[in-house]
């Protein structure tokens, strides 16, 4: 009865027979317990492992991947930054004056494309303000010039006009060919950057600091970007940048 009302009895009988196994499986569950703490510290180790002559207070990991968008930062920033490049060096320029030097553009989107910068620092349009206006209409009236210089005899248009949202720092107003015949136009975004509003009137720019002080860039304008295809001439709507470009030999002038 004492058996099956408490059937432990038994193991503690069998243990009484031998004193040393109740103290062996105590210190068998104590050690796997120490092994399970062991292997748990082992696991966090690696995030928390400092590496020699490092700081105590940061980890390994964080400080890496800090330099790493660190240099990323100065890679895009050296980038963003190659227009103040560009214009000082004399391959480049094409006319220069006191106020204004005028650069072929690096990856051209039509057969003439230059732009025209300012020498004083003007980070974008935002930048902008009324002190700037006659800084603006030299810079339309030195645009004209360049055409006229260097591509007086050609029956090709031409738009004189700003990026809303530029990729380059310095303010830069693009004067370019409506031929688009360049390998460098190589996708939708290209296109779209000249032949929507994306594309900002050298004059309507003009027009809105005098009347404003200011320009004032209208929210979404990344969304034109993603617009569909469409020729600038006869608005017919194509597939693909290669289509499109087959298309365009239509308009260009014999």
């Amino acid at each position: 009865l004492v058996n099956e009302l408490y059937p432990y009895i038994i193991e503690f009988e069998e243990e009484t027979k031998n004193p040393g196994l109740e103290t062996h499986r105590k210190r068998k569950r104590s050690g796997n317990s120490d092994s399970v703490e062991r292997d748990a510290a082992q696991e966090a180790e690696p995030s928390t492992r400092l590496e020699p002559g490092s700081n105590p207070s940061q980890c390994s990991v964080p400080p890496k991947k800090e330099k790493d968008a660190s240099t990323k930062k100065e890679s895009l920033g050296h980038w963003s930054q190659g227009l103040k490049i560009s214009m000082e060096d004399p391959k480049m320029q094409v006319y220069k004056d006191e106020q204004v030097v005028v650069i072929k553009d690096k990856y051209p989107k039509a057969r003439h494309h230059w732009l025209v910068l300012p020498w004083a620092s003007i980070s974008s349009l935002k930048a902008v303000t009324g002190e700037h206006l006659e800084l603006l209409r030299h810079m339309h009236t030195v645009g004209e010039k360049v055409i006229a210089d260097f591509a007086g005899s050609s029956k090709l248009r031409f738009r004189l006009g700003y990026h809303a949202i530029p990729s380059m720092s310095h303010v830069h107003l693009h004067v370019i060919s409506q031929d688009f015949d360049s390998p460098c136009l190589k996708n939708k975004k290209h296109w779209n950057s000249f032949n929507t509003e994306y594309f900002l009137e050298s004059q309507a720019v003009i027009e809105m600091v005098q009347e404003a002080g200011r320009v004032t860039v209208q929210d979404g304008m990344c969304e034109l970007l993603k617009l569909p295809l469409h020729c600038h001439e006869c608005q017919q709507l194509l597939p693909s940048i290669p289509q499109l470009k087959v298309h365009l030999r239509k308009h260009w002038p014999k």
